[in-house]
């Protein structure tokens, strides 16, 4: 990687791989963001690239940028240069397309995300607010170089949006489904905090699952072996595929993060029979779990609520964690306890006519996030409305 002065002080360069910056570097300089969580992590980002699913081949193109002072890491923004809008979570495939009609490259466009994660978290990690500085400075001169259309910035940390907004960024709003951990003691001091028909239902879906005969093993990422792996990339695969879709990860990505990152790795499985039929992945620390994947190779009323909500959720009430996130979208989770919380993407487009189309478009879109947001609360599942 090479490094070009950008003052006395601070170098830039753009490593086109994490093992260009080293593992201590990188982890050292997280230390210093307390929003960081564990998809930011040397470990699970280095497997989605050493895997090949997210590499050049895949679109995904590795281009980190980074600030050093002297030999020392002190600031970076996980950045791609992307040939698509796959995997993101954000869509954009309008705007993509609109340029198309007027003659015009949306590709290749600059991104700052967690491939195929749509979990809020630091996207400009730095050591101060410097360095900070200098990293969007950076950033928005590589996105006027005119190699690239556009900058997105997907799932910011909140603290980080006013500053993107301020520097130019065009901030888009969304919506997520979290469960909060109000210190509950067991599932049923959850239940009992809930409306009367929405506990009722949750209870009947759970007996329709036990009725079966169904029972749950939990598995610690240290104590996954391959068979574990094989049986639950089996569930990942024929998720997508009842999608009619192709999977992003792959095997070895599972295998090494379960390897390198064994602490922030749980197994679920669903047996039947003595034999697994379901499995889901969790992703956590200690104060947010993160619910990743789900799928099951038999279907059965309730199954994926159960392995992929309630199972969840105890698992996090057992282990005093904080917030369940539960992935992307998904209003059927209200009636599961789980509450609407705002998230955010930052934009930024070089074409100034498509620049403020763009931001009318988003105003617009923002005044019917706010809307629904406002119907969603009033559908507030608890007895006492929970806010989060």
């Amino acid at each position: 990687m090479e490094l070009v002065s950008i003052d006395q002080y601070y170098r830039m360069g753009f490593a086109s791989s994490l093992s260009d910056i080293g593992q201590e570097q990188w982890d050292s300089l997280l230390k210093s963001d307390p929003s960081a969580n564990p998809f930011l992590s040397y470990a699970f980002l280095h497997a989605l690239h050493s895997s090949g699913s997210a590499s050049a081949k895949t679109g995904w193109h590795p281009y980190y940028l980074t600030i050093w002072q002297d030999k020392t890491l002190v600031g970076a923004c996980p950045l791609y240069q992307k040939t698509h809008s796959y995997g993101e979570y954000v869509f954009d495939w309008s705007w993509a397309q609109a340029y198309q009609q007027h003659g015009l490259q949306y590709y290749p466009k600059l991104l700052s995300a967690i491939p195929f994660t749509p979990v809020t978290g630091s996207r400009i990690i730095a050591s101060d607010n410097t360095v900070r500085n200098l990293l969007l400075e950076s950033l928005k001169n590589l996105t006027l170089s005119g190699d690239f259309s556009s900058c997105h910035i997907l799932f910011p940390d909140e603290n980080q949006i006013t500053q993107l907004k301020n520097a130019g960024f065009l901030i888009r709003a969304g919506v997520q489904f979290h469960w909060q951990n109000d210190q509950h003691s067991d599932f049923e001091s959850f239940l009992n905090t809930l409306s009367k028909k929405k506990r009722k239902n949750i209870r009947a879906e759970r007996k329709k699952v036990q009725e079966l005969g169904i029972v749950f093993s939990h598995i610690q990422g240290l104590d996954a072996n391959e068979e574990d792996w094989l049986f639950f990339k089996r569930c990942y695969d024929a998720t997508y595929e009842n999608h009619h879709s192709k999977p992003y990860l792959n095997l070895e990505f599972f295998t090494q993060i379960g390897s390198t990152m064994p602490q922030h790795v749980h197994l679920i499985f669903a047996i039947k029979d003595g034999k697994k039929i379901a499995a889901s992945l969790l992703i956590f620390n200690q104060s947010k779990v993160y619910g990743r994947y789900w799928g099951c190779v038999e279907h059965y009323p309730c199954l994926h609520f159960e392995t992929a909500y309630y199972q969840a959720i105890e698992f996090c009430i057992k282990n005093g964690i904080r917030t369940f996130e539960g992935g992307a979208q998904g209003e059927h989770k209200m009636a599961r306890g789980f509450l609407p919380q705002k998230t955010a993407s930052a934009h930024f487009l070089t074409h100034p006519e498509f620049s403020n189309a763009v931001a009318n478009f988003l105003q617009r879109e923002t005044n019917g996030i706010e809307l629904y947001l406002d119907d969603l609360n009033e559908h507030n599942p608890y007895k006492q409305p929970l806010e989060i």
